[in-house]
């Protein structure tokens, strides 16, 4: 790529600087740092809202970690939503880093969104950004820290807009994903009911009272311990089917 013509990756030179478990701040050599648990530091940069800003900034609740991660944008909590979802993730941090670079005429950095290490212990670099929104200097980022993470040893992804009935769905159960929402008599009962897969309803209706039982069933399908059918298709109701994972809901 022409915009990388000046772009020195070779070596020691590339860096990262970071905040370690014990909140020091820290820069290194990129190869020095592979075995780093990325996904247990603390963000490299604050997170920051103030009254007229276009972008939303927060912090989100991860089950996956029993910790906040933060997000910079509504799009950003969206994939952050869906990567909580996802069974393959066990550790999510955000701005896990500054990647630094030369490109042929100062010092360039950037600070990828999220660190993901997945259940197998591979990991995964992460930048969030709608494809209409990439400028050339984005371009250049994703790239350096594409063939970076690749030296390292991780995987890298650039992700944008997901599809809006997937995140919507998902976005729903993500309100039950709190361990006060599961019931552990509703959930046996629950297990039981949908050991034969049915709509959504009907089977929270058998399984006892639905204002008992709701909030325990969609905690089991945050969970995936229940499958729900095309919840990247058709927006959840009544008469989705539900099914034990592994029972062939699809």
């Amino acid at each position: 790529m022409a915009v990388l013509a000046g772009v020195d990756l070779a070596g020691a030179y590339v860096e990262l600087s970071y905040v370690d478990a014990v909140r020091v701040r820290r820069r290194r050599p990129l190869l020095d740092c592979v075995t780093a648990r990325f996904e247990d530091v603390a963000p490299v940069r604050p997170f920051r809202w103030s009254r007229g800003e276009r972008h939303f900034s927060g912090w989100y609740w991860a089950a996956t970690t029993g910790q906040h991660v933060g997000f910079e944008s509504w799009l950003e909590r969206d994939r952050l939503v869906l990567m909580d979802f996802d069974p393959g993730v066990v550790g999510i941090a955000s701005q896990p880093f500054w990647l630094h670079w030369d490109d042929g005429k100062r010092e360039r950095r950037h600070a990828p969104d999220y660190f993901v290490r997945r259940a197998d212990g591979s990991a995964v670099v992460i930048d969030v950004r709608a494809d209409e929104r990439i400028e050339p200097k984005d371009t250049e980022a994703f790239e350096v820290t594409r063939i970076a993470c690749a030296q390292a040893g991780w995987g890298f992804e650039r992700v944008g807009v997901p599809e809006a009935v997937l995140v919507a769905n998902v976005r729903w159960l993500s309100r039950y994903r709190h361990p006060r929402c599961l019931h552990r008599t509703a959930a046996d009962r629950l297990r039981e009911v949908f050991a034969t897969p049915g709509p959504l309803l009907g089977g929270a209706d058998a399984a006892g009272d639905r204002l008992a039982t709701l909030p325990t069933l969609f905690h089991l399908l945050w969970f995936q311990e229940l499958a729900a059918a095309d919840l990247s298709v058709e927006m959840m109701g009544p008469h989705t089917v539900v099914g034990l994972t592994g029972s062939g809901v699809r």
